[in-house]
């Protein structure tokens, strides 16, 4: 297949068979992580455990992708953001049928896990893969067409779990995975385009300090609501491998993460206010659900009609957002919504 440059992307049809492939394999990674949510008061019911424990099948996702969203990014570069992005889908869709197929709550743990790193590989190259699919005029037109489909899998998550639970069991969220992951697989050999590859080694000590880092922050925060000397042992060990990671990209030429970045006032203050918006929304998007069954005593079905206005809301305000921030002061039209 040819190389296409940058400034030019991808002719049509090919441009759009392309799109669709990249929008496709993010709806799947997105929607993913918010239907569990819906089904966790059920799998804990059926799977007999407590609620602190069974929201682990949202934690492993979550902590799959967190951890290796950086080097798999880095891969791209390296390897190829076309055959990051095929793999992603194909270990996505085998994540998917080992949680249709295996029936313990450790098995659909370990399989979340799986397909997080699935989800990893899709989300962290396929807007890399826009710069080659669409010419440089108009790469804003896919970032925008991309974004649109991300809010917009987040959005009809909690009605697309409701719809599901209402007809069959929770184990089918994860199958219908299993067919649109393989069709979109053998797109994504066909259709995508591919890209130059950089010439430096992977690193293999910033990708181990960065899963370490974030893994052991995760999970020590989880495991604060019971205080103990293992939980300071975690979170100690966040703080000292994200210090040896800091360190090890000031050391290198070709950082996996740019912390030059991080020098300028408003991007870190951007990203910290951005870290806390979503870990609040989240939190509540994680324990709403148990509230709704368990206190509300609201059906599976019930709670996600009722949890969907408020991603709906977020698609539907976004644009007006976008246009405020164009007229007025960001931080100003940011401050403001999250203090009501």
């Amino acid at each position: 297949m040819n190389r296409p440059r940058a400034r030019e992307g991808l002719p049509q049809p090919q441009r759009r068979r392309a799109m669709l492939v990249v929008l496709a394999g993010l709806s799947m990674s997105v929607l993913d992580g918010a239907i569990a949510n819906i089904a966790l008061p059920t799998i804990a019911q059926e799977l007999r455990t407590d609620p602190a424990t069974v929201v682990w099948v949202v934690n492993a996702y979550q902590l799959a992708v967190t951890i290796s969203l950086l080097p798999f990014a880095s891969l791209g570069e390296l390897r190829g953001y076309r055959r990051v992005f095929v793999s992603g889908l194909a270990v996505f869709a085998l994540g998917s049928l080992a949680c249709t197929l295996l029936g313990s709550l450790t098995a659909l743990v370990a399989s979340r896990i799986l397909q997080g790193f699935g989800g990893a590989g899709i989300m962290s190259v396929n807007t890399a893969l826009l710069r080659f699919i669409y010419p440089a005029d108009q790469l804003g037109r896919g970032i925008g067409i991309n974004a649109l489909a991300g809010s917009t899998s987040a959005a009809i998550g909690p009605s697309v779990a409701a719809g599901i639970l209402s007809i069959a069991s929770w184990q089918w969220l994860f199958a219908i995975n299993v067919p649109l992951g393989v069709v979109a697989l053998v797109l994504a050999r066909r259709v995508l385009p591919r890209s130059p590859l950089a010439r430096h080694r992977f690193d293999w000590l910033s990708a181990l300090l960065s899963a370490l880092t974030f893994g052991a922050l995760i999970i020590g925060v989880d495991n604060l609501r019971r205080l103990s000397v293992s939980v300071a042992f975690e979170l100690a060990g966040a703080a000292v491998a994200g210090a040896l990671f800091v360190w090890r990209q000031r050391m290198l030429a070709y950082p996996m993460l740019a912390l030059e970045l991080f020098a300028r006032p408003v991007f870190a203050l951007s990203v910290m206010s951005s870290i806390c918006s979503f870990t609040a929304q989240n939190l509540t998007f994680v324990s709403l659900p148990f509230f709704l069954e368990e206190v509300l005593g609201q059906s599976a079905v019930e709670t996600g009609l009722l949890m969907t206005p408020w991603p709906v809301a977020v698609g539907f305000v976004a644009p007006i957002a976008g246009w405020l921030v164009d007229r007025h002061y960001p931080a100003f039209s940011a401050g403001s919504a999250w203090s009501h």
